[in-house]
Protein backbone atom coordinates (compact mmCIF):
# COMPACT_ATOMS: atom_id res chain seq x y z
CA UNK A 1 0.00 0.00 0.00
CA UNK A 2 1.59 3.43 -0.92
CA UNK A 3 0.78 6.36 1.10
CA UNK A 4 0.53 9.73 -0.38
CA UNK A 5 1.44 12.55 1.42
CA UNK A 6 1.06 16.11 0.42
CA UNK A 7 3.06 18.32 1.10
CA UNK A 8 2.30 22.37 1.40
CA UNK A 9 4.79 24.75 -0.22
CA UNK A 10 6.71 27.35 1.93
CA UNK A 11 4.98 30.76 2.41
CA UNK A 12 7.99 32.02 3.27
CA UNK A 13 10.97 32.40 0.73
CA UNK A 14 13.69 30.23 1.62
CA UNK A 15 16.48 31.93 3.69
CA UNK A 16 19.34 29.27 3.52
CA UNK A 17 20.99 31.02 6.25
CA UNK A 18 18.00 30.64 8.70
CA UNK A 19 19.07 27.72 11.20
CA UNK A 20 15.11 26.48 10.43
CA UNK A 21 14.94 26.59 6.81
CA UNK A 22 14.99 23.36 5.05
CA UNK A 23 17.05 24.21 2.66
CA UNK A 24 20.18 23.69 5.34
CA UNK A 25 18.90 19.49 5.53
CA UNK A 26 18.74 19.12 1.33
CA UNK A 27 22.22 21.10 1.20
CA UNK A 28 23.52 18.62 3.55
CA UNK A 29 22.57 15.69 1.68
CA UNK A 30 23.84 16.90 -1.62
CA UNK A 31 27.20 18.52 -0.78
CA UNK A 32 28.00 15.38 1.68
CA UNK A 33 31.74 13.90 0.60
CA UNK A 34 29.67 10.51 -1.34
CA UNK A 35 26.34 12.79 -2.53
CA UNK A 36 28.77 15.06 -4.51
CA UNK A 37 30.65 11.97 -5.67
CA UNK A 38 27.72 10.15 -6.78
CA UNK A 39 26.06 13.09 -8.04
CA UNK A 40 29.10 13.67 -10.53
CA UNK A 41 29.72 10.02 -11.44
CA UNK A 42 25.85 10.01 -12.29
CA UNK A 43 26.55 12.55 -15.12
CA UNK A 44 27.98 10.11 -17.62
CA UNK A 45 24.78 8.25 -17.36
CA UNK A 46 22.50 5.50 -15.79
CA UNK A 47 24.52 3.11 -13.27
CA UNK A 48 24.21 0.19 -11.37
CA UNK A 49 24.79 -0.11 -7.96
CA UNK A 50 28.07 -1.94 -8.32
CA UNK A 51 29.16 0.36 -10.99
CA UNK A 52 28.71 2.97 -8.63
CA UNK A 53 30.88 1.75 -5.18
CA UNK A 54 33.47 0.88 -8.30
CA UNK A 55 33.53 4.56 -9.57
CA UNK A 56 33.36 6.04 -5.99
CA UNK A 57 36.30 5.11 -4.42
CA UNK A 58 35.95 4.20 -0.62
CA UNK A 59 32.38 4.69 0.18
CA UNK A 60 31.15 1.72 1.77
CA UNK A 61 28.52 -0.10 0.45
CA UNK A 62 26.16 1.03 3.58
CA UNK A 63 26.99 4.28 3.12
CA UNK A 64 26.62 4.57 -0.71
CA UNK A 65 23.03 2.58 0.04
CA UNK A 66 22.30 5.73 2.70
CA UNK A 67 23.27 8.59 0.19
CA UNK A 68 21.87 7.57 -2.55
CA UNK A 69 18.40 6.45 -0.79
CA UNK A 70 18.81 10.74 0.64
CA UNK A 71 19.17 12.06 -2.98
CA UNK A 72 15.99 9.66 -4.05
CA UNK A 73 13.82 11.30 -1.25
CA UNK A 74 14.99 14.88 -2.14
CA UNK A 75 14.31 14.58 -5.61
CA UNK A 76 17.92 14.28 -7.49
CA UNK A 77 18.21 10.47 -7.89
CA UNK A 78 16.18 7.95 -9.65
CA UNK A 79 16.05 4.25 -8.96
CA UNK A 80 15.05 1.77 -11.29
CA UNK A 81 14.49 -1.98 -9.64
CA UNK A 82 14.14 -4.04 -12.75
CA UNK A 83 11.96 -7.40 -11.95
CA UNK A 84 14.44 -9.91 -12.77
CA UNK A 85 17.07 -12.69 -11.09
CA UNK A 86 19.48 -11.60 -9.94
CA UNK A 87 17.81 -8.24 -8.82
CA UNK A 88 19.30 -5.74 -10.89
CA UNK A 89 18.65 -1.75 -10.13
CA UNK A 90 20.02 1.38 -12.00
CA UNK A 91 20.61 4.97 -10.69
CA UNK A 92 19.88 7.78 -13.05
CA UNK A 93 19.72 11.97 -12.27
CA UNK A 94 16.50 13.31 -12.76
CA UNK A 95 15.88 16.47 -14.23
CA UNK A 96 16.44 18.29 -11.13
CA UNK A 97 19.08 16.20 -10.40
CA UNK A 98 21.19 16.51 -13.77
CA UNK A 99 21.70 20.82 -13.42
CA UNK A 100 22.67 20.21 -8.99
CA UNK A 101 25.45 17.65 -10.54
CA UNK A 102 26.67 19.78 -13.38
CA UNK A 103 27.01 22.33 -10.21
CA UNK A 104 29.28 19.80 -8.38
CA UNK A 105 31.24 18.90 -11.25
CA UNK A 106 31.93 22.73 -12.15
CA UNK A 107 33.30 23.18 -8.59
CA UNK A 108 35.07 19.80 -8.53
CA UNK A 109 36.63 20.31 -11.40
CA UNK A 110 37.75 23.77 -10.20
CA UNK A 111 38.82 22.18 -7.08
CA UNK A 112 40.85 19.75 -8.55
CA UNK A 113 42.90 22.39 -11.33
CA UNK A 114 43.43 24.24 -7.97
CA UNK A 115 45.22 21.62 -5.89
CA UNK A 116 48.40 23.07 -6.55
CA UNK A 117 47.59 26.05 -4.61
CA UNK A 118 45.83 24.50 -2.03
CA UNK A 119 48.11 22.29 -1.37
CA UNK A 120 51.20 25.12 -1.09
CA UNK A 121 48.69 27.40 0.80
CA UNK A 122 48.47 24.46 3.37
CA UNK A 123 52.13 24.10 3.42
CA UNK A 124 52.64 27.63 3.80
CA UNK A 125 49.93 27.43 7.01
CA UNK A 126 51.28 24.24 8.33
CA UNK A 127 55.07 26.02 8.14
CA UNK A 128 53.88 29.41 9.92
CA UNK A 129 52.10 27.69 12.90
CA UNK A 130 54.91 25.67 13.36
CA UNK A 131 56.76 28.27 13.59
CA UNK A 132 54.71 29.93 15.68
CA UNK A 133 54.42 27.37 17.81
CA UNK A 134 58.45 26.96 18.35
CA UNK A 135 58.65 30.71 19.91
Amino acid sequence: MQVSVEVEPQSLPADTFDANCPTRTVLDNVTSRWAVLVLWALLDGTMRFSDLRRRVGGVSEKMLAQTLQRLERDGFVHRLAHPVIPPRVDYSLTPLGEPAARQIAGLTSWLEGQLPAVLAARASYDANRAAGASR
